[in-house]
C-alpha cells in the first residue's frame, strides 16, 4: 500500500472542517482514536431528565426527535463530549461521525477512474428487497426503467455541496454500490434512504434515523458507513436501531488495516464484509472477505455547467472502478439475497455466506 494514499482521521476532519466546522478528533492517533460532533451527546428519551440535571453545568439545550427513542443533548461550547460522557456513569455517549469515505486507498485520490461498461444486469424481480443506505441513488440507465426506481422515491446524488470547483469526494458513491449489488443479485428490488453526505460523513443519529425509517421494509440492509468510538463499543442508539430493523444488516468493515472493530459492523447481529486486501480491516469480527479493489459498477459524474443548486447538477452516467470495503459489501449482500431468491431461511443465508467466505 502507497502511504501516500493513507489519510488520518485528523487529516481528514482538517479538510472537512470548512463544510462542517463541529468535527473533534478525539485522542489523534491514539488508541481510543474517534471523530465526534462536537458539544454533542445523545441520550434515551426517558434519562433525559436525570441526564439533564446531572450535567446541568455543561449543557446548554436539548434537541428532542419524535423519530428516536434519543435525544441530542448540547454542550456548552468547549467542552468535550467524550470526557463528559465518560465521566458522567450515565448512559449517554457522544454522537460519533461516520465516515464514508475510506482512510486508506480510495480515499486519497479526490475520484475513482472511469472503465469502460461491464455487462448491464438483468431485467429481472425477484421478491427480495435491499436497502442501501448511503449518499442517495442518480437515475443511471441501469436502475431509471425498474420498477422499484420510480416506487422507492427519487433521492439524487449531490455532487458538488461544498461549492469548490469538482465532484465532492464521496459524491456517486450511492449510485455505485447499488451497481454493484445489482450485477450480483439482478433480480433484487432496491429501496434507498440517503444517510451519507457527498463528502463522506454521517453521524450516529443519522444513521439511526434512516435505519428506524426502512424498519419492516426490507429484507437485507446495506450500510458503507462507519465509526469507531473510545470505548471501542457499539453506540446504544445504533445497537437499537439494528436490533429492531427486521432485516439482515450487512456492513463494510472498514479501511484501516486494522483489527479494532468499527459500528456497527462489528456487532454480533451484523455481516461485517472486509476486502480481500492490505487496507482492509480485520479480526474475528469480521465475517466475510469479498473484492473490493478496482471494483467496476455504474457511476455519475459531475458536467462542468456553471453554478447549479445541489442535487440539480448537469450529470452525466457512465461506470467508473474504485476500491474499499465500501464495495465489497453488496457483493456480500447480494449473496444472501440469491439464496433468499431460492428460498434458503436468513440465518442459514447468513451462515452460508460467512462459512464460505475466507475470514
Amino acid at each position: 500500500m502507497d502511504s501516500d494514499d493513507v489519510v488520518s482521521l485528523a487529516e481528514f476532519a482538517e479538510r472537512c472542517r470548512a463544510e462542517q466546522s463541529d468535527l473533534t478528533v478525539h485522542d489523534p492517533g491514539g488508541p481510543h482514536e474517534c471523530l465526534v460532533r462536537s458539544g454533542e451527546l445523545l441520550v434515551q428519551s426517558d434519562a433525559v431528565p436525570v441526564a439533564v440535571d446531572r450535567l446541568r453545568r455543561w449543557v446548554d439545550r436539548v434537541d428532542g426527535s419524535a423519530e428516536l427513542k434519543f435525544v441530542r443533548i448540547h454542550l456548552r461550547p468547549g467542552e468535550e463530549p467524550v470526557r463528559i460522557a465518560a465521566e458522567s456513569g450515565l448512559a449517554v455517549t457522544p454522537n460519533h461521525v461516520h465516515v464514508g469515505s475510506p482512510i486508506m486507498i480510495g480515499t486519497a485520490r479526490p475520484l475513482p477512474r472511469s472503465a469502460p461498461p461491464p455487462p448491464t444486469p438483468a431485467e429481472e424481480t425477484w421478491p427480495v428487497t435491499a436497502a442501501v443506505l448511503d449518499t442517495g441513488l442518480d437515475p443511471h440507465p441501469w436502475f431509471a426503467g425498474r420498477s422499484w426506481f420510480a416506487a422507492s422515491g427519487h433521492s439524487p446524488e449531490v455532487l458538488d455541496a461544498d461549492g469548490r470547483p469538482g465532484q465532492d469526494r464521496q459524491a456517486g458513491h450511492g449510485t455505485f454500490v447499488t451497481g454493484v449489488l445489482l450485477q450480483h443479485a439482478p433480480g433484487v428490488r432496491v429501496r434507498h434512504r440517503r444517510v451519507l453526505s457527498s463528502l463522506g460523513l454521517s453521524d450516529d443519529a443519522t444513521v439511526a434515523r434512516g435505519l428506524r425509517a426502512l424498519r419492516g421494509t426490507a429484507d437485507i440492509a446495506v450500510l458503507t458507513a462507519s465509526c469507531h468510538t473510545a470505548d471501542d463499543m457499539c453506540p446504544p442508539v445504533l445497537r437499537h436501531e439494528v436490533e429492531r430493523l427486521g432485516a439482515v444488516v450487512v456492513a463494510a468493515a472498514g479501511n484501516g488495516a486494522t483489527s479494532r472493530p468499527v459500528w456497527p459492523a462489528a456487532l454480533p447481529e451484523v455481516v461485517a464484509v472486509g476486502a480481500d486486501a492490505p487496507f482492509s480491516n480485520h479480526g474475528p469480527w469480521v465475517d466475510a472477505i469479498a473484492p473490493g479493489v478496482d471494483v467496476t459498477s455504474s457511476f455519475v459524474r459531475l458536467t462542468p455547467s456553471g453554478d447549479a443548486a445541489p442535487g440539480t447538477e448537469t450529470r452525466e452516467y457512465g461506470y467508473a472502478r474504485w476500491s474499499g470495503t465500501s464495495f465489497a459489501a453488496p457483493r456480500v449482500a447480494a449473496d444472501i439475497a440469491r439464496l433468499l431468491h431460492h428460498g434458503v431461511p436468513p440465518d442459514e443465508a447468513v451462515r452460508r455466506v460467512a462459512t464460505l467466505q475466507p475470514t
